[in-house]
């Protein structure tokens, strides 16, 4: 073979390898788009905490086209067990429905990882060298030794940095940095009460994140109500009651979040409550949250109660329309330079109060799809894509209401709402409370005409469309409008 024949060889083999190489890579990226869809949908069936402690640390594997086996890894052994043993059936209906080439789904720990190392538990070791390998655990020796993630549980998003502060909620905040601070903080357990969506998780994990700073060398716990009940009864059910304890009351600062579903579990409310003397006694950091007070916690044993609520009970209010402005500005940050009209900001503020995380969910919502259709972001877009989200939270507000509010306003009487007269300083308010009944109300345009003197479905709609009008051309009108919702929505 001359040169120029083994030159033209080696050149087809190179193709043929880079071909190969551009096959790989289109399936692999294929594999991961597949993924994120699967990924989405997850999130919204199993919620933050699930989604966040077991799927959100899952890395793709490969395929093996030969036996439709997909592979998917996680850090630990104790992950990938748990993993194995609740979700992966779901896991696996999920691919078979997104790619029918997958045929089974493997759960394994990332080959790349090295094992978790027995760690001797410093304070209250029992002698028996418990292995630390829990998710939710993170041990951090002296100088020397490999540095560790942050506990798995914890999502990293959740700081300090990013929890915004106000008057709602400054308690909790000052108290949660006390919390994770160098120096002992003068209370000890902190109880964080709040109403879904209003902070008190992003505190927890704030808190977790914080005290890793500030103590390198401390050891974390962090789990849900349900994940401490399931490790109780595994242990209970295993014979590892020992391991358990000891492992348990091994760390400097605990977590626990949605106490509530410790309700009713007599055996593990024991054990907890143990747990709580244990670190205590020791100086040890506590830190629960849940969403009622500790006295409102039905089924729970008086002296536990009385454990959880002799530190400090955090109450974290709803946050105001001010606070949910400013918590809308600091999610913009990170879409810059997309700009959202300020009428935009004042309407979700104002409109969505029932919780923060529906606010933020709302303007996460708005932004993705003007941004996937090429849409600019306007009120009128708002108003279209959120229904669901307006409607719930949307204060039930009548048609009488409304009436008598108007009337108020304008300084005319209530029978002027049904009358025949067409002077103009009762018809204009006539018309602004039928604008109002309808983007108030859920009532159709014929409803609202009864409602005002039986009047036709026609005159309505000129009513609500004429106020629109006004609204853009006339500031004192707008400002007219303003002023009523305000009024019949706070």
């Amino acid at each position: 073979m001359g040169p120029q024949t083994g030159r033209s060889a080696r050149d087809g083999a190179d193709r043929a390898a880079a071909g190969g190489n551009a096959v790989e890579d289109a399936e692999t990226v294929a594999l991961a788009a597949d993924w994120a869809d699967i990924v989405s949908g997850l999130r919204k069936d199993l919620g933050h905490q699930l989604f966040t402690q077991w799927i959100r640390p899952i890395e793709l594997g490969p395929l093996c086209k030969a036996t439709g086996t997909l592979d998917l890894y996680l850090p630990t052994e104790f992950s990938a067990n748990w993993v194995q043993d609740r979700l992966q059936d779901r896991l696996a209906l999920a691919w078979k429905i997104a790619r029918a080439e997958v045929r089974t789904v493997r759960i394994a720990v990332h080959p790349g990882r090295r094992k978790p190392v027995d760690l001797e538990l410093r304070t209250g070791d029992d002698g028996l060298g418990h292995r630390a390998a829990n998710d939710g655990l993170r041990m951090v020796e002296g100088a020397g030794a490999d540095p560790l993630p942050a506990p798995v549980g914890l999502d990293p998003t959740l700081t300090f940095a990013a929890f915004v502060t106000g008057t709602a909620n400054i308690l909790a905040r000052n108290a949660a940095e006390r919390m994770a601070a160098a120096e002992q903080p003068q209370f000890s357990p902190l109880y964080l009460k709040a109403a879904t969506g209003q902070g008190k998780t992003h505190l927890l994990h704030a808190i977790g994140h914080a005290f890793t700073q500030t103590h390198p060398r401390g050891r974390i716990f962090y789990c849900s109500a349900e994940r401490f009940m399931v490790d109780f009864v595994q242990a209970l059910r295993s014979g590892e009651m020992i391991a358990f304890k000891g492992r348990l009351r091994g760390f400097d600062l605990l977590l626990v979040d949605d106490l509530q579903f410790i309700i009713g579990k007599a055996s593990a409310q024991e054990e907890l409550l143990y747990t709580i003397d244990a670190l205590l006694a020791e100086g040890k950091r506590l830190v629960f949250a849940a969403d009622r007070a500790p006295q409102a916690l039905d089924g729970v044993e008086p002296r536990l109660l009385s454990r959880l609520s002799m530190g400090l009970v955090a109450d974290i209010q709803p946050a105001d329309i001010e606070l949910r402005r400013q918590i809308l500005h600091s999610k913009l940050a990170r879409f810059a330079p997309l700009s959202v009209p300020e009428d935009v900001i004042e309407f979700l503020s104002r409109t969505i109060s029932r919780n923060v995380r529906e606010l933020v969910g709302g303007l996460h919502k708005l932004i993705a799809y003007a941004q996937l259709t090429g849409q600019e972001v306007s009120l009128q877009l708002a108003e279209d894509q959120l229904t669901d989200i307006l409607s719930a939270n949307r204060k039930r507000i009548t048609i009488d209401e409304i009436q008598r509010t108007v009337c108020s306003f304008y300084r005319i009487d209530r029978s002027e709402m049904a009358s025949k007269r067409r002077a103009r300083a009762v018809v204009r308010p006539r018309q602004v409370a039928m604008y109002l009944a309808k983007v108030l109300t859920p009532r159709s345009y014929p409803e609202i005409g009864r409602k005002f003197g039986g009047r036709d479905h026609s005159t309505v709609i000129h009513a609500v469309r004429l106020i629109e009008d006004l609204r853009q051309r006339d500031s004192e009108m707008d400002g007219d409008v303003r002023s009523l919702l305000r009024q019949l929505e706070d």
